[in-house]
C-alpha cells in the first residue's frame, strides 16, 4: 500500500509542477494585459529611502567613506558601482567624465582588486571624487545591487531619489540632469 502512494505522488510531481509555473506564467500575461508588468523592470527597494549603513576601505587614489559622510553632503551625489572588469563600466566611463562637471561622483569598486582598479582609472580617466572598495560586495547587496555599473542619485540628507541599473546613457544622463535642477 505505502509503494502505491509513494508511486502516486512521483507520478503527480511533474503535473504539480506545471500547474504552478502555468500559474506564474498565466499572472505574469495577465499583468502585461493590464499594463502593470514590464519585464525589463528592475525592482529598486531602496528608492526614496535613506541610504543603507556602510563603511568602504580606501581604493587608491582616493579615500574611502561611509554613511554618515554621504549624508552630510550638501549638494546632490551620484553613487556609481563599477568595476575593472566589468565592459560596459569602460563604456560608462566618458559619460561619467561628462557628468563630473555638473555633479559630484563618488565610486563604488565592486568585488574588485585594489591594483586592478588603480590601473583601469589611470588607463581611463578617473571622474570620482571618492572612491571606496566593497571587496566581498556587501554594501552592493544592501543597496539591491544587481550588476555593474549601476548608478544611484543621493539627495543631501541621504535619500536615495534616482536609479539606474545599466550603464549611464545619453538619455538617462539627461533624466539625471533634470533631477538637479
Amino acid at each position: 500500500m505505502q509503494d502505491i502512494t509513494r508511486r502516486r505522488l512521483l507520478w503527480s510531481l511533474p503535473f504539480a509542477t506545471a500547474a504552478v509555473a502555468g500559474g506564474g506564467f498565466l499572472a505574469m500575461l495577465s499583468g502585461i494585459r493590464k499594463g502593470n508588468f514590464d519585464p525589463k523592470e528592475i525592482n529598486t527597494p531602496i528608492l526614496n529611502k535613506p541610504i543603507p549603513a556602510f563603511s568602504l576601505s580606501a581604493q587608491p587614489p582616493s579615500t574611502g567613506f561611509n554613511q554618515q559622510e554621504l549624508q552630510q553632503q550638501t549638494e546632490p551625489v551620484l553613487i556609481n558601482f563599477f568595476a575593472s572588469w566589468c565592459i560596459p563600466c569602460l563604456t560608462e566611463m566618458s559619460m561619467l567624465q561628462q557628468l563630473s562637471s555638473h555633479i559630484s561622483i563618488w565610486g563604488i569598486a565592486y568585488k574588485d582588486k585594489q591594483n586592478s582598479v588603480s590601473g583601469f582609472l589611470k588607463r581611463n580617466g578617473n571622474p570620482y571624487q571618492r572612491i571606496g572598495q566593497d571587496n566581498n560586495g556587501n554594501v552592493g547587496i544592501e543597496w539591491g545591487v544587481s550588476g555593474v555599473p549601476e548608478s544611484f542619485l543621493v539627495m543631501p540628507g541621504g535619500i536615495i531619489k534616482w536609479h539606474y541599473p545599466k550603464p549611464l546613457t545619453v538619455n538617462s544622463t539627461q533624466t539625471l540632469l533634470s533631477l538637479l535642477k
